[in-house]
């Protein structure tokens, strides 16, 4: 199995309009979707679909409607004019003790062993859930480096008019993940995900079980939390304005590499 969980740490940086930063620990699974039912097999504390103490339902994902998420992966990138995968592996939080909130999960589409696309799938706390759909150009490149504009209110301070770029390296002994939020006069946030590989046993379940039983509660905590103190520092609150359906997707670019440059 491919499958593996990556122990690291996030972090956020605000860099305008006032500075604000902190980071935590956490573990990110990195599940390849042909291997789910092998997963409910082997590990202990783990089911696909069904109650345990670690769990993952398709419905936590894509368009909510429980369908095959390879499936509804390959059928983004079929109607973006992108070959199906063969292969597709999820960076995500797993239910841990019943709860999850994924405020990004990852897609990495391969084909041939190639990345063939990225799918960044982003959801607020409203309830709704948009894909960033984004072709690899340069499949020999294990940085891979892709923009988009934002379609999808996620943080009450910052405004829509505004660019995502993505960084990210091809996982294997580690994954590092890199997201920067631009408008017109530059960078004004960044996050930063980076962590090591270890296979997925049932040795790894029990630990994160044991170290961070309630990581999503701290996920969705933490975004309250460090809200309320960029509200007190009197950052100015953006309306959220109700998505016209719970999902939708856009299409991205590949920036690719001339030499040393973007």
């Amino acid at each position: 199995m491919k499958s593996a969980i990556y122990w690291g740490s996030l972090m956020h940086n605000r860099i305008r309009p006032k500075k604000h930063r902190f980071r935590y620990r956490m573990a990110s699974w990195l599940i390849d979707l042909d291997d789910l039912q092998q997963l409910d097999k082997r590990l202990w504390l783990f089911s696909f679909n069904s109650f345990n103490l670690i769990t993952f339902q398709s419905k936590d994902y894509g368009d909510g409607s429980g369908r095959c998420l390879k499936q509804q992966v390959n059928e983004l990138l079929v109607e973006n004019s992108i070959q199906a995968a063969d292969r597709v592996e999820l960076m995500c939080s797993p239910r841990m003790l019943g709860y999850v909130f994924n405020p990004l999960s990852v897609y990495f589409c391969y084909r041939n062993d190639q990345p063939l696309a990225m799918v960044y799938e982003v959801t607020n706390t409203f309830g709704e859930r948009h894909s960033y759909v984004i072709p690899v150009e340069d499949s020999d490149q294990t940085l891979i480096n892709q923009t988009t504009s934002k379609r999808l209110h996620v943080s009450p301070f910052f405004a829509m008019n505004c660019q995502y770029r993505f960084r990210v390296k091809i996982p294997d002994n580690s994954l590092s993940l890199g997201i920067e939020l631009l408008d017109e006069q530059g960078k004004l946030f960044a996050a930063v995900f980076q962590g090591q590989k270890k296979a997925l046993s049932n040795q790894q379940t029990i630990l994160q079980l044991c170290l961070l039983p309630w990581q999503t509660l701290k996920v969705i905590s933490a975004i309250h939390w460090e809200a309320l103190k960029l509200w007190i520092k009197g950052i100015k609150i953006v309306r959220h304005q109700p998505a016209e359906q719970p999902f939708s997707w856009s299409l991205g670019k590949s920036l690719v590499r001339k030499g040393n440059h973007l």
